[in-house]
């Protein structure tokens, strides 16, 4: 039976740790429970008291190599899906006061940290792209000017929309560096596309789609869910059929999760749960069609293996993958060093991940958007909300992001960077190989088919006790 005791000191200086559940019976529910990116999740985040100076919590950390994330979290409309922080309620005047509080923000954090450099840049949200122009512009020089990130040698991700992918902005995004166009089609049957509150047609997704393949962009990004309302597996093959026609150079394959405060949490529809079907054929398509696949949800054409990946921690998950221009630094997604800026964006240190604080609700959202608004010059100096990851945290981190990616857990990279055996640290790693749904290559612990299949339920299972508790205690808004 596997403990459920958090991290304990003792007299040797030893830690004794567990993994909150044994994973034979999380195998046996749903492997569609939550949806894990990232670790923690943000709601075991909590007020920081006191506050933390950034200038102190970054001090000893490697800023030479880091990842900035600017958020935008204005969308055109809400998917009957999306926990995301966003916010459709904006006018001229809101917006342009957001994109200055992060000008404000972005000059008082780069100032707190000093001598800083990037090796990636996203913007996410939201969609980026309801900016109007002259803000998405803005942004971009807040990036460069403020930052200082040398765009013209650094990859660069930004999602988009059908309806916000227009010329003149696509335009923009190639001449400021963008490598790397993300965008949510989820379908291409428009009954499943409305099942879901979402306003497209095909024939608008195909023309976006078109002007992206025309703009040049090196890398193209297109995401898709499974499980939707009305869907069953051949409606899905379909889809993911004419989203082959545009050879998209990453394909990410989503399982609906249906989340509290959501469009479909509010409702009482049920439908076929057809997820696990629908992965297994859409998988065996995307393999058979040239595509190789990195995670649970990422595929990326063979052709490619020099991609940029990003995530927003709307998809922070997908930062595996190597950069794009030849002579930028790494960015590795185990070492952390985010730099987030925005209402809804998370930064990661080694030992502390902080944000502003999280809603999915219309209002809270809304009421948070105004605090940041109004935040004073000096509070951006301090992290007020976040997590602390102490060793164990962070040990557990490492093993969470590493497995859950084609990259797999490397013993020889734990050891070195935490001087501990990860099989005595974490013992319980041994079911995996009873479970069969792992394999072990050389050093390397890898997930195999099956595995990787149930990704969420394993890197839930890898959730310490403690941030279970938190999450589980969380009042969500």
């Amino acid at each position: 039976m596997i403990t459920t005791q958090n991290t304990q000191s003792n007299t040797s200086g030893n830690t004794t740790r567990g993994i909150n559940q044994n994973l034979s019976s999380k195998i046996a529910q749903s492997p569609y429970q939550a949806y894990v990116y990232s670790y923690p999740h943000k709601t075991a985040y909590r007020p920081l008291n006191p506050a933390i100076s950034l200038s102190k919590l970054w001090e000893k950390q490697d800023k030479q190599s880091l990842f900035l994330y600017i958020h935008i979290p204005f969308c055109e409309m809400r998917c009957g899906f999306c926990n995301l922080f966003t916010t459709v309620s904006h006018n001229e005047d809101f917006v342009t006061q957001y994109v200055r509080t992060v000008q404000r923000q972005a000059q008082r954090v780069k100032l707190a940290l000093g001598d800083i450099s990037f090796a990636r840049l996203a913007i996410g949200g939201g969609t980026p792209t309801q900016l109007p122009i002259q803000h998405l512009e803005t942004i971009f020089n807040i990036a460069s000017e403020t930052m200082g990130a040398n765009l013209s040698e650094i990859p660069i991700s930004v999602e988009v929309s059908p309806e916000t992918a227009t010329t003149d902005k696509l335009k923009l995004l190639r001449e400021r560096g963008v490598d790397r166009i993300s965008i949510g089609v989820q379908s291409f049957i428009e009954k499943e596309v409305l099942a879901t509150q979402r306003r497209q047609t095909t024939a608008q997704v195909e023309a976006a789609l078109g002007r992206i393949k025309e703009a040049g962009f090196p890398t193209l990004n297109i995401d898709l869910i499974y499980g939707l309302p009305g869907q069953n597996v051949d409606t899905w093959l379909q889809s993911i059929r004419a989203t082959l026609r545009f050879q998209p150079e990453e394909i990410y394959l989503y399982p609906l999760y249906v989340r509290p405060l959501t469009g479909l949490g509010r409702t009482d529809k049920e439908w076929d749960d057809t997820r696990l079907a629908c992965y297994r054929q859409g998988r065996s398509l995307l393999l058979s069609s040239g595509y190789t696949q990195v995670s649970m949800r990422m595929f990326q054409l063979k052709k490619q293996s020099n991609s940029f990946s990003s995530s927003s921690p709307s998809s922070p998950s997908s930062q595996h993958s190597q950069l794009s221009t030849p002579n930028s630094p790494l960015y590795c997604c185990q070492a952390d060093g985010m730099l987030g800026l925005g209402c809804g964006a998370r930064s990661y240190t080694d030992g502390l991940h902080y944000s502003n604080e999280y809603a999915v609700g219309s209002k809270e959202i809304r009421d948070i958007l105004q605090a940041y608004i109004q935040t004073p010059d000096e509070s951006f100096d301090y992290a007020h909300y976040g997590f602390k990851l102490d060793a164990d945290e962070q040990r557990r981190r490492f093993i969470l992001l590493s497995l859950l990616s084609d990259e797999g857990l490397n013993y020889a990279s734990y050891f070195q960077r935490y001087a501990s055996d990860v099989n005595e640290d974490f013992p319980e790693l041994t079911e995996l190989f009873s479970l069969n749904l792992a394999t072990q290559d050389e050093q390397v612990l890898r997930l195999n088919e099956t595995g990787i299949e149930r990704s969420d339920t394993i890197g839930a299972w890898l959730f310490s006790e403690k941030v279970q508790q938190m999450m589980d205690n969380y009042e969500l808004k």
